[in-house]
């Protein structure tokens, strides 16, 4: 073997470079980029997005007719490059998405797919290549299901490995619509309006696309055409995530964060927030026959909510407190530390952020969180209790095991003690169940 000579698969890569490079620009693309992009194109290299492998996955982009010419850089992050694509053809745009593959940034991201019920059988978390297309596989999907729920975002195009295709939202000329950070709005009934659409979307966004953005912020957000379109959506996670909730009340926080400090507007208290967020449907959904009549109801309601103020030092401790709080969405997540509190009744719930009295003014209850309900239960119990209780009725005698007699719970536990050994008597050794599995295998 001649080693001066390239093996076929150096000289397979180089003729894919060869092939696309009159195609594929490397250089910032300036079709109207309002931000400072020192030294994008250079941060932009071959090394860190456009290796040969990437250019492969490209190709078939270009194969199957999706794009068929890469404009330049539109930024760089330190996950991804977005880049502005092109169909010359039907005349269409499009941003592609490229993660990095040669740098470790993915090292802290496993959080956000461990529990994802979809991503159950992934494998080879800590391969940095696997991991990323993990991730742009999660982007793909969580973007379809906003999409296809009616909330505003990206069109999702195509997906090939680590490189996503998708809508690229323009306001004429190749110039991008702005990102909420950096539009200019009219006036500040413009900034109320859109801090309570913000708050809708956040609410379908959970209600019918059972997700949460789990980073969101004024970053992740385009006014395109006078509307907002959420993006940014691969560290996404369902409701059940274990950590859902936090990284629910970490995007409530930035969203408040931005539109009282940015733009001088009071804002509604967060654990209020929280609560019209994760309320199920029969609380305050109306039976609209359009999206727009549900949207309108949704808005009207949150004008029933107090707004926080500047010199109200109780919201302002109030919502520190909500922050703080651990809690519990279903049994499945009580980690060691819990159980202890939980058996002494004392594991957090919504039912500890909200007093009666500011309930009896909003007309409203508050949800229990940290209890785990069965779906079909609920959907035939619906008509006989809803999923919210009245926790103005101090009457109810309380249930909690905290709270049994001394003399009932030894006999209720010598009761649960004979029960357990009858059913020992009767149970099926390990080893004779290997014996009748392994039977079964060979008939």
């Amino acid at each position: 073997m001649n080693y001066d000579e390239p093996t076929n698969s150096a000289r397979e890569k180089t003729d894919i470079l060869d092939k696309y490079a009159d195609k594929i620009s490397l250089d910032e693309y300036l079709g109207g980029s309002h931000r400072n992009t020192k030294d994008k194109a250079e941060r932009a290299t071959v090394e860190q997005v456009l290796d040969a492998r990437t250019i492969g996955f490209l190709s078939k982009l270009f194969k199957n007719g999706t794009i068929t010419k890469i404009n330049g850089c539109i930024s760089t992050g330190k996950e991804a490059n977005v880049y502005h694509a092109v169909n010359e053809v039907t005349g269409k745009e499009f941003a592609v998405k490229i993660y990095k593959t040669s740098i470790l940034v993915f090292k802290d991201r496993e959080r956000y797919v461990d529990g994802e019920f979809r991503f159950r059988n992934t494998k080879n978390q800590s391969n940095p290549r696997k991991m990323v297309r993990t991730w742009a596989e999660k982007e793909f999907r969580n973007l379809k299901r906003l999409h296809s729920n009616g909330i505003l975002s990206p069109a999702p195009v195509d997906l090939k490995s680590h490189v996503l295709v998708m809508e690229y939202l323009s306001k004429g000329d190749g110039w991008p619509s702005p990102r909420l950070k950096d539009y200019k709005f009219k006036d500040i009934d413009q900034v109320v309006d859109y801090y309570q659409r913000l708050l809708v979307d956040m609410r379908l966004i959970f209600q019918k696309c059972r997700l949460v953005h789990a980073d969101l912020s004024e970053y992740n957000i385009i006014v395109h055409q006078e509307d907002l379109y959420i993006f940014d959506v691969s560290q996404s996670v369902e409701p059940e995530h274990p950590m859902a909730m936090d990284f629910l009340r970490m995007d409530i926080k930035n969203v408040n964060d931005y539109f009282s400090r940015a733009k001088k507007i009071n804002v509604y208290p967060e654990r209020l927030i929280f609560k019209y967020i994760i309320g199920p449907y029969s609380f305050m959904d109306p039976t609209g026959e359009s999206e727009s009549e549900d949207r309108i109801f949704l808005k009207k309601y949150l004008n029933k909510l107090p707004l926080k103020t500047d010199d109200d030092e109780e919201q302002k401790q109030q919502d520190e407190i909500f922050r703080s709080l651990h809690l519990v969405t279903s049994l499945h997540n009580l980690e060691e530390r819990d159980f202890k509190r939980f058996s002494e009744g004392n594991v957090d719930t919504l039912r500890d952020l909200v007093s009666p009295e500011v309930m009896r003014t909003m007309d409203c209850t508050v949800p229990r969180v940290a209890a785990e309900v069965n779906e079909s239960e609920s959907k035939d119990e619906s008509t006989e209790e809803s999923d919210f209780d009245d926790v103005s009725d101090d009457n109810s005698p309380p249930k909690l095991k905290r709270f049994e007699d001394k003399d009932d719970k030894r006999v209720r536990k010598k009761a649960a003690k004979e029960k357990a050994r009858e059913k020992r008597k009767n149970k099926m050794s390990k080893s004779l169940k290997k014996r009748l599995v392994k039977k079964g295998h060979k008939h």
